[in-house]
């Protein structure tokens, strides 16, 4: 009796197991879709693309990409039929930077920025063709610029995107522009991109960058970027204020601004100029 009852019930735990391994294998195939889009360095992608990179299949890609739809990871253009990160995603990627050190390390000097200049002190960091900031500090005036954490922006637009993309290699300079039209987002964003590389030059040799108005109306900035050990820009740092209240080109403050950015980048390693 008792060796019947282990033959029939030993199937059901092998059909078990073989569906849990295909669960979490799955699961894994999600994850790397997902991930993908981290690493790519695109903005964007479409299924060709990501079945191309993981080896998978199109029908898996997907099905992966729908499950991701519903829960709001990935987004999708139904114009252009490609995929991009969704809120959720921006979501989970802000709650993992509110606990990475390099907000740890910046947040001290912004808030001695901030102090210093009255004005609104910020952090960003790059998302592949795009950046976004991820802490502030605010002074108390009446009047005073509140930035948007998390929401990505264009590398070519305002001091601290062009803090980023000035301090790319030239051949990734050039690839941006390949992929990019220079969107006119006010009257005053540099949309040539003659003017845009001479103004990427002038970044470089001044060692940090300036807007008016670019970006955003009424608003103005300065801002520099944070090198790790191997000379990277992995993040920048801006004050900003209203037009009219706030001088970026004060040489006092660019020095103020880039001892700052030298501090954090010392602790990341880095020993440059």
């Amino acid at each position: 009796m008792t060796s019947r009852t282990s033959a029939a019930t030993a199937p059901a735990v092998a059909e078990d197991g073989d569906g849990q391994s295909r669960s979490i294998a799955a699961v894994e195939r999600a994850m790397d879709v997902l991930l993908y889009f981290g690493r790519s360095g695109r903005p964007d992608l479409g299924v060709t693309e990501i079945a191309t990179a993981l080896g998978l299949t199109k029908a898996a890609v997907h099905r992966i990409l729908t499950a991701l739809r519903s829960r709001e990871l990935i987004i999708v253009d139904p114009s252009t039929r490609r995929y991009a990160l969704g809120h959720a995603a921006v979501t989970l990627g802000r709650a993992y930077l509110a606990r990475t050190d390099l907000r740890a390390m910046a947040g001290p000097e912004l808030r001695a920025l901030a102090a210093e200049t009255g004005e609104t002190a910020t952090l960003s960091l790059r998302r592949g063709d795009t950046r976004l900031y991820v802490d502030q500090v605010v002074p108390e005036h009446e009047l005073r610029l509140d930035v948007n954490i998390g929401i990505p922006y264009p590398l070519h637009a305002g001091s601290s995107s062009k803090a980023f993309l000035a301090f790319v290699a030239e051949d990734e300079l050039d690839a941006y522009l390949e992929r990019h039209r220079l969107d006119e987002l006010t009257d005053r964003t540099i949309t040539d991109p003659v003017k845009l590389r001479k103004e990427m030059a002038a970044i470089r040799k001044r060692g940090y960058a300036t807007s008016r108005g670019e970006r955003q109306p009424g608003a103005t900035s300065i801002a520099a970027p944070v090198f790790d050990h191997d000379g990277h820009v992995v993040a920048v740092v801006s004050v900003a204020g209203p037009v009219g209240r706030f001088k970026p080109d004060s040489p006092d403050l660019a020095k103020s601004l880039l001892k700052a950015t030298s501090r954090i980048s010392a602790q990341l390693g880095y020993h440059g100029a």
